[in-house]
């Protein structure tokens, strides 16, 4: 469904904020591929993910330390990784719909482009900053606040990503630790797809792809875990 079919009034009921600079919202989910070749005047969502990433990660930080006033600092820290990457911003990009707002090239749109968890989680945050300098830091926080508490409140105990819950596996028994290995960069320049494979001694090699190594890295990280939760299940059987 392309940008015109999906009229930017439907997005403002979504975001709940009516933008005197319907520009700034227009630039947010504007992809790069739409503004290649034509010139620096034609800005797109890059910009403004930049700032929405530190608005975002900004009352995160505030939301925590409230909410979770007896966690140190180290708890906290881990919360608010999780709350902040790909695929946070990607479930919120998903709740509002905005892959069917966005401007993108049809090569992008036909390689699936609208549902792409890093050009998803990219719009999130450009987003987040157009309602940032439309409406200022209220604005940005009754967003976050709406779709980011109920995420909070899924995880009782601060969470761990895979990668370290596979790293403290390791030390707990006295092997290496993990390594990460780049197998393969794919796709376009500006929405790179990665395969990491992740060793562990004494595990089956496993591999995985993301939109960036962090995200493939997790991925790869987390099959692993899958291997050694199963294997316990088993013994446990």
């Amino acid at each position: 469904m392309s940008i015109v079919e999906r009229p930017f009034a439907s997005l403002y009921v979504e975001l709940e904020h009516s933008f005197r600079q319907p520009d700034l919202l227009e630039e947010a989910l504007t992809h790069p591929s739409a503004t290649d070749g034509e010139g620096l005047g034609k800005r797109n969502l890059e910009r403004l993910e930049f700032l929405g990433d530190r608005v975002l990660g900004l009352v995160i930080s505030s939301l925590l330390v409230e909410r979770f006033s007896d966690e140190k600092v180290g708890q906290l820290a881990r919360r608010h990784t999780a709350l902040v990457r790909t695929e946070a911003l990607t479930r919120v990009a998903q709740d509002l719909g905005l892959g069917g707002y966005m401007k993108m090239s049809r090569s992008e749109e036909e390689t699936g482009g609208r549902e792409n968890p890093q050009i998803l989680a990219d719009c999130c945050e450009a987003v987040i900053a157009a309602l940032y300098l439309d409406g200022g830091i209220d604005a940005a926080s009754q967003m976050i606040c709406q779709h980011w508490i109920p995420l909070m409140q899924e995880t009782v105990q601060p969470p761990k990503d895979p990668k370290t819950a596979l790293q403290e596996w390791a030390q707990g028994r006295g092997l290496p630790l993990p390594t990460y290995a780049v197998l393969a960069r794919e796709g376009a320049a500006h929405a790179p797809v990665f395969k990491i494979q992740c060793a562990v001694c004494g595990l089956p090699r496993s591999s995985a792809r993301g939109t960036s190594k962090r995200s493939a890295e997790q991925a790869a990280a987390q099959q692993l875990l899958r291997v050694i939760h199963s294997r316990q299940d088993n013994d446990d059987a």
